[in-house]
């Protein structure tokens, strides 16, 4: 139950033309504190409750747990969660032996696009498809509990 992940920005739109699928992502956080996460998404037609853990102190890893849940109990949870709901599109290429999700962000965090790849391992190698900008794994102003409070159209571009 660790995630291990970095975190990337998008120099470019290309990726939308290697996605081999998307879907549109809401979600909101029942609790948003940096030491645990409770979240709540809704992901086309299906519900999710995540808890997540405080970062290692590089921001690669941290302990991850979600369970699937109905629509119907997702959207009365989202009800229930603090200020600011992050309404996005995720995108999913693959590239080599990985798969990078990569979120365009709506609403108050319009023009944010990050992309992320999950590892097995710390150190794992992977190929950095061409459309990959800088590195930003750790920098907590990217995590989404923290786009609630500070969202991307409140930030000096």
């Amino acid at each position: 139950m660790i995630e291990i992940e970095r975190k990337f920005l998008v120099n470019s739109d290309a990726f939308k033309t290697e996605a081999h699928t998307s879907y549109v992502i809401k979600q909101g956080f029942l609790n948003s504190d940096k030491a645990r996460t409770v979240r709540v998404r809704l992901k086309n037609d299906k519900g999710y409750l995540t808890v997540k853990g405080k970062s290692t102190a590089n921001g690669l890893s941290r302990f991850e747990w979600e369970k699937e849940i109905s629509k119907p109990e997702a959207e009365a949870l989202l009800q229930l969660c603090e200020p600011g709901i992050i309404n996005k599109t995720r995108y999913e290429v693959k590239s080599n032996n990985h798969v990078f999700e990569i979120d365009e962000f709506y609403g108050d965090n319009e023009g944010l696009i990050v992309a992320e790849v999950e590892l097995n391992a710390e150190n794992e190698s992977y190929k950095k498809p061409h459309w990959l900008g800088k590195e930003v794994t750790g920098d907590l102003k990217y995590y989404n509990s923290l786009l609630i409070k500070t969202p991307y159209k409140l930030w000096k571009h």
